[in-house]
């Protein structure tokens, strides 16, 4: 049996401005209709042996995460919230010791949220493969065929055949395809631009793809080996775990204890019993603007678009608009991305330092590095229309059925306006159903609650007003989703 286990934790702060910590890269649709995360779970229909998958993600992300994959038909999978994040070795601990309370020692096949594979199909032989070699006790790496001299990505130099010495048991490996594996000989750091010329001249090294198979088993043993402080800090977590509908929560202080390591620095580069697997898919791991042009449907000018954009005189763009008309003229090699409340503006060969820039918006503690001005919450939406000192105004969607948290806030009061549905809305002691062109106040420190009792979306005009507006002065008092 393979367990999928898909890492959703990043940032992605390199494609910032769509990506925000609140809202990253692999809940977003950027090659697709369908996000990244979506994408990396619908790859895996067709592949053989494969069960539901486990999903490991950001506890602020949760709620995004189960939607997105109840869309694609996996209701009730099992999702590890992570209080902190601490790299990948521990996220993939806890998943293996999850994974064997409910399998004796399934294959986890650990993948990452935010990749983009062209050919599905070379992908799934490639795990089929995979499979087959991680039962004989290995741990599998991916490494991609390289194609260019790439700076940003790590490299794995592939060693000696892996021969049939090197099994238990060839006879139990019938599903093959004939792919030949190698040891790994060393993985390398992301190198310079003369160094990955002499790579790809030596022909020997991949690309560091970040997915993985293994028994889980044989995993946490090599862990337990050779960075035992992590093995014993993930135990000791996963001994504290708590179930809450389908996700599953770790004790935050016993976490946070642990050492933050990747899969690579604790075990990969370690063991004897690593193996690499050539993949060539048209693997990308989308880590830059320059990355989504290089796989988007180019014009006859090198541009790609998306949104309302129009170009004249524009050649080798990345051009992507949110909410406006972006207008290109006479320009080139530059990746320019609008959204509601921001503009990037970058030469093409720099993309890789916008992460510089999240990097001063957090230092100045400004909301663009978070969130959108659209916010998903598990009920629904909010966007901020306008704000000042003393105000704000916000356009709130509540979906069918749904219901915002029983609350108060000390600092500010609220005006509702029914746009479009009929709310309830508990005001105090009072219960009331206000509907469209109607409207209601709940005054500063009023316990009160919002409901969308119908079967459409529930849409109203949100005027707050007061000393502070922070999202910080909710104070629950009830909450279906456990926040």
């Amino acid at each position: 049996m393979i367990i999928p286990v898909i890492l959703s934790g990043g940032a992605g702060t390199r494609l910032w401005p769509l990506s925000r910590e609140e809202y990253p890269k692999q809940l977003l649709p950027l090659n697709s209709e369908l996000t990244m995360l979506q994408e990396t779970a619908e790859r895996l229909k067709g592949v053989s042996h494969v069960a539901n998958p486990m999903v490991v993600c950001n506890e602020s992300h949760r709620f995004m995460v189960a939607e997105q994959m109840r869309m694609l038909g996996f209701d009730g999978i099992d999702i590890i919230l992570e209080p902190c994040g601490r790299n990948t070795a521990p996220a993939v601990a806890i998943a293996a010791m999850q994974a064997m309370t409910e399998d004796l020692d399934p294959v986890l096949l650990v993948l990452p949220a935010d990749h983009l594979i062209q050919q599905v199909d070379v992908f799934q032989q490639a795990v089929a493969d995979g499979y087959c070699i991680a039962q004989q006790g290995k741990l599998v790496t991916f490494g991609v065929v390289a194609d260019k001299p790439e700076t940003g990505y790590g490299y794995i130099k592939a060693g000696d055949v892996v021969s049939s010495n090197d099994l238990i048991s060839v006879d139990e490996i019938t599903d093959m395809s004939h792919q030949t594996f190698f040891k790994v000989e060393r993985f390398v750091e992301k190198p310079d631009i003369e160094t990955a010329q002499s790579y790809l001249r030596d022909g020997n090294y991949f690309w560091n793809s970040g997915m993985f198979m293994f028994k889980s088993s044989r995993y946490l043993s090599e862990l337990a080996t050779f960075h035992p402080e992590i093995f014993t800090a993930c135990r000791r977590a996963h001994e504290s775990i708590q179930r809450d509908l389908d996700f599953l929560r770790l004790d935050a202080d016993l976490f946070a204890a642990c050492p933050s390591d990747s899969i690579d620095y604790a075990v990969m580069e370690k063991t004897k019993e690593a193996v690499v697997l050539p993949l060539d898919a048209g693997w990308n791991d989308v880590g830059s603007w320059s990355a989504l042009w290089e796989v988007g449907d180019q014009c006859s000018s090198f541009n790609v678009t998306h949104g309302d954009v129009l170009t004249t005189q524009t050649k080798n763009c990345y051009l992507h608009s949110e909410s406006r008309l972006i207008a290109g003229v006479g320009i080139e090699n530059l990746v320019v991305v609008e959204t509601a409340d921001a503009v990037l503006v970058a030469n093409k060969d720099r993309v890789q330092d916008v992460k510089e820039i999240v990097h001063q918006l957090k230092q100045q503690q400004r909301g663009e590095a978070l969130l959108h001005r659209r916010v998903n919450r598990p009920w629904g939406t909010y966007t901020c229309v306008d704000s000042s000192q003393r105000f704000q105004v916000k356009r709130i969607t509540v979906n069918p059925g749904a219901s915002l948290s029983l609350q108060l806030h000390h600092h500010r009061a609220e005006h509702w306006i029914v746009v479009s549905g009929t709310a309830r809305v508990t005001c105090g002691e009072k219960i009331s159903l206000v509907s469209e062109n109607e409207s209601i106040y709940i005054p500063i420190g009023m316990a009160h609650r919002l409901e969308n009792p119908g079967i459409l979306p529930l849409d109203l005009i949100e005027v707050q007003s007061g000393s502070y507006l922070g999202e910080d002065d909710i104070v629950r008092l009830d909450d279906e989703y456990g926040r």
